[in-house]
């Protein structure tokens, strides 16, 4: 299964191309207020923003991309392993891309102030972490399966269970944002957000795949999610 980042990544302008999101899409209610009202205007990047900040190896912790060992015990939640790859439009790894990931905690609640669910917080779970890709676009990160959680956009409504993906390409104005989904969720269909990605093809893009290879015994199960930047088998990307 895949989803797409180019070097530098692409972006779609119009957000209406290859199975990508609408700016406005009056289900999802907040985008009624951050939709443009005019037509888009590409600025091309300075020389300064392609070229910079840049990371390298020291920039990422050793726990980054364990999100299961950031403090002193153990969070509570089903223990995961996620991994993929990250390609271009003809394949190719997308090397050395910082990836980094932020969810809600297995009772679906963010460590955020704006977050006032009432379920608990997770001391020892903090949602976010990193890490860079490999010389064959590959990544992984340890964390705990995120719930679901109420959102108010409409009566009854809660999001599925899902993850959140940002890719940056050479600088931070080349950076893809997109969600990891999980399969089989009841909630698919009542999700806004989901279903603004209105391609079938294109929001099974969005859902990771079970790994058998990557599960671990009486450790984590393993959930498979590549990425494709570019091309007509793209990963749907937030706008």
């Amino acid at each position: 299964m895949s989803r797409t980042i180019a070097e530098p990544f692409e972006t779609v302008a119009d957000g209406q191309d290859a199975g990508q999101p609408p700016y406005l899409y009056p289900d999802y209610r907040s985008t009624e207020l951050r939709a443009p009202k005019r037509p888009l205007v590409i600025l091309p990047h300075t020389l300064s923003e392609l070229t910079g900040p840049a990371y390298g190896h020291e920039s990422i912790e050793e726990l980054d991309h364990d999100l299961t060992r950031q403090h002193d015990g153990e969070p509570l939640g089903e223990r995961i392993n996620v991994s993929g790859r990250v390609t271009d439009s003809a394949g190719r790894p997308v090397r050395s891309a910082l990836i980094e990931i932020w969810q809600a905690n297995a009772a679906g609640r963010y460590l955020h102030q704006v977050d006032q669910h009432p379920a608990p917080l997770d001391p020892n779970f903090s949602g976010a972490g990193r890490c860079l890709t490999d010389d064959d676009g590959r990544y992984s990160f340890v964390t705990v399966k995120p719930g679901a959680y109420p959102w108010r956009n409409h009566p009854n409504a809660w999001r599925p269970a899902h993850i959140h993906l940002s890719l940056f390409g050479r600088a931070f104005t080349n950076r893809l944002v997109t969600q990891m989904y999980f399969p089989g969720d009841p909630l698919f269909d009542f999700d806004p957000i989901f279903q603004s990605v209105r391609d079938a093809d294109a929001r099974e893009r969005l859902v990771c795949n079970f790994d058998y290879e990557t599960t671990e015994p009486e450790w984590a199960l393993g959930y498979r999610f590549d990425v494709v930047l570019g091309g007509p088998a793209e990963t749907p990307m937030e706008s």
